[in-house]
């Protein structure tokens, strides 16, 4: 017989909290009878759907969560991924009506912990799959605390090591070679983004063409999966593109094309096409446009590019009140395009990172909106290519103002 470790065995001899999320009544009763019929304490709190779960998962603990694959109005699917980007770290365990490989590899990448085919539920296979996922959630926790008292000691050692004058060249020796190795990352992931974006760009256009039916009738069920293969083509497609974007600037690899461009037209066109997103949660997107000549010379894709990260984000951050848009003339050679919203600030401490790559504020309305972080990394690299600078303003909890200084006419770049 195999042993059981002595740490998760310790932690299963204590009463569990268990939220169970199905809003079938039999398959409830039949997985809440096998979990009190296993060898294990339970506490058990169903509920019927995606909403109360989060709920619950607001005000009480848990040790684990059982929640059906099919659930009304939202699937297991999503409401996973939207715990995890929430935060939610307690292992999850979904339940499925059948054993499709392919089911269980998207349940697994979206961060379930297991899942189990209810015809297969029995009191040993729950227990069993109960201990397997808190054992790895107790690692996991361990794992944590280990790399924060590392953090600490590694902040120790950074204090020792400026008394020690003998690693001072070895440490100009590790950074050079760190100079070259993030010149070669950057490389890497400029060729392989650029090779990505081809079977992006097929999966796309084959997609949009079953879209049409052209080749032959599509069921609804058919035409929503076409559908959901796009937009998250898209999306993925969309991140490939800020990767290489990223990349070119830092491998000093990106271009500027400038020509003549009507920077009022360009913010009127982009925020056209941003007004749904700003609709959807009832913001309203003012402009103040007082240039008395509105054409500069720019990389008319690349202002753009600037523009519709500022606004977007703006809306991805604010849930009430409106996002103001103004382009000024600084003096005769310099214009200023400001973003400034009503959203949720940015904490003075966290203000000198915002620029930084993949790096992410920790306030709790962004658990909520998925991203990279690359978006202001990218704008802060494009605005400084053009010759300008960006500057931010910004009080927790009343808003931020993000402007961007620009000459009037940029110099064209061609970077090997």
């Amino acid at each position: 017989m195999q042993a059981i470790p002595k740490g998760w065995a310790a932690a299963m001899a204590k009463e569990l909290t268990i939220l169970l999320v199905d809003d079938d009544e039999v398959d409830r009763m039949a997985i809440g009878r096998a979990l009190k019929q296993a060898d294990l304490q339970v506490t058990i709190t169903e509920v019927t759907n995606a909403e109360k779960a989060r709920e619950a998962l607001g005000t009480q603990r848990y040790d684990c969560v059982f929640l059906d694959y099919r659930l009304p109005e939202q699937d297991g699917l999503s409401l996973i991924r939207q715990l995890r980007s929430e935060g939610v770290a307690i292992p999850l365990i979904v339940l499925t009506g059948q054993g499709d490989e392919e089911i269980a590899v998207d349940l697994m990448k979206a961060g379930a912990n297991d899942y189990l085919v209810k015809p297969r539920v029995s009191p040993d296979r729950l227990a069993s799959l109960l201990r397997n996922a808190m054992r790895v959630y107790e690692a996991e926790q361990r794992e944590a605390e280990a790399r924060a008292k590392l953090h600490q000691t590694n902040a120790l050692l950074t204090l020792q090591n400026q008394e020690l004058e003998r690693q001072r060249q070895y440490i100009q020796d590790q950074n050079l070679e760190l100079l070259e190795a993030y010149r070669v990352k950057s490389e890497f992931l400029a060729t392989m983004s650029h090779e990505l974006r081809t079977p992006l760009n097929a999966i796309l256009g084959f997609s949009q063409i079953l879209d049409t039916q052209a080749k032959g009738p599509l069921n609804d069920y058919q035409a929503e999966m076409i559908k959901r293969i796009f937009t998250n083509g898209k999306n993925l497609l969309n991140l490939v593109n800020d990767i290489l974007d990223l990349s070119k600037l830092e491998a000093q690899r990106l271009s500027l094309t400038p020509a003549p461009v009507d920077l009022h037209r360009l913010v009127m066109a982009t925020l056209s096409d941003l007004q749904s997103l700003a609709s959807e949660k009832q913001l309203t997107l003012d402009t103040q446009l007082t240039l008395e000549n509105p054409i500069v010379v720019n990389d008319e894709h690349r202002l753009r590019q600037v523009l519709v990260n500022l606004v977007s984000n703006a809306i991805k951050f604010t849930d009430r009140g409106a996002i103001r848009i103004s382009v000024t003339a600084k003096d005769a050679d310099t214009i200023t395009l400001t973003v400034a919203d009503t959203g949720v600030g940015i904490d003075a401490d966290h203000l000198p990172h915002i620029f930084e790559a993949f790096r992410q504020i920790d306030q709790t309305i962004r658990r909520r909106n998925s991203g990279t972080g690359l978006g202001l990394a990218i704008i802060h690299s494009l605005v400084s290519l053009m010759g300008g600078r960006i500057t931010v303003d910004s009080q927790l909890g009343q808003g931020t103002t993000f402007a961007v200084h620009l000459p009037r006419q940029i110099q064209g770049s061609s970077n090997p």
